[in-house]
């Protein structure tokens, strides 16, 4: 047994050995690439028109409007913003709307849903009244659980009485 593994290191030492590598005299030339090369594609400069991104940027703040305490109605600065969503929304056929209804903090919480939800509808007529198809909008009150600004100020609550234009895609 001793004689079989005796010689089959020396086979393996001389087989080895025998593998001497060395550099080519030439190296051979660099693979040339056949692929076709394919036109960058051309940066995206803004927000995919009919998305949210697109109609807020478009809307710059008129996707909102304001209301008075307690109150509903849609004055001259509203109907200016609303129609200016509606002609968004009238340019993008396939897209639909959330307005959301938004009080301040002081009322109940039923009280504020019920304005809230007075406040999403009013401009929804509105845009109606303008052209925009019934079955594209729809309207959800959060009353004052979703402030954007918290304070217990005369400033904090005109800026959540609002209602607020939300695209769907």
């Amino acid at each position: 047994m001793k004689k079989i593994a005796l010689a089959m290191t020396v086979c393996s030492v001389l087989a080895l050995s025998a593998c001497k590598k060395e550099a080519p005299a030439e190296l051979p030339p660099a693979p040339q690439d056949t692929s076709t090369p394919t036109p960058p594609s051309p940066p995206r400069t803004g927000a995919v028109p009919g998305s949210q991104e697109h109609f807020r940027q478009v809307m710059a703040g008129r996707d909102t409007i304001f209301f008075d305490t307690d109150m509903f109605n849609i004055d001259a600065e509203d109907q200016a913003a609303l129609r200016e969503q509606a002609n968004y929304l009238t340019q993008y056929p396939n897209v639909r709307a959330t307005i959301e209804g938004h009080a301040d903090e002081r009322g109940t919480r039923e009280y504020n849903l019920a304005l809230g939800e007075r406040r999403a509808n009013a401009a929804k007529n509105y845009l109606i009244s303008l052209g925009v198809a019934p079955d594209r909008l729809s309207v959800v009150s959060y009353g004052k659980e979703r402030p954007v600004a918290l304070g217990s100020d005369e400033a904090s609550w005109a800026r959540n009485r609002r209602a607020v234009t939300v695209v769907m895609n």
